[in-house]
């Protein structure tokens, strides 16, 4: 083999490696543009997921202020029933004891 054909052998390698470089090299391009796809696609995913778990957070919270006034106003209410009856009870057990003070003795 002569000088001449040794270095079209190299030349003719090295334009292969080249070449297989420059392929490999958009290939990594296409992949990388892929994954910052993809990271972007699931980045807005997380982002529309947590704005509809702060939505639905402050909703529940909404919900839990609303049960616990209708709680306190509901528990207001039990506690007005419970003093008219004591009063009520309170007033017959006195009326019941008038009524037997104004009774004759028996004899």
């Amino acid at each position: 083999m002569t000088l001449e054909e040794r270095f079209a052998r190299i030349e003719h390698v090295t334009a292969g490696i080249a070449e297989q470089r420059e392929k490999d090299r958009e290939e990594y391009k296409a992949l990388w543009r892929d994954t910052q796809r993809q990271i972007d696609a699931l980045a807005t995913t997380t982002r529309d997921r947590i704005a509809q778990i702060a939505d639905t957070i402050a909703q529940m919270a909404e919900e839990n202020r609303r049960i616990a006034e209708e709680n306190r106003a509901e528990h207001q209410r039990l506690r007005q029933s419970d003093a008219d009856l004591d009063a009520r009870v309170a007033a017959l057990v006195s009326a019941i004891g008038q009524f037997i003070a104004s009774q004759p003795p028996r004899k």
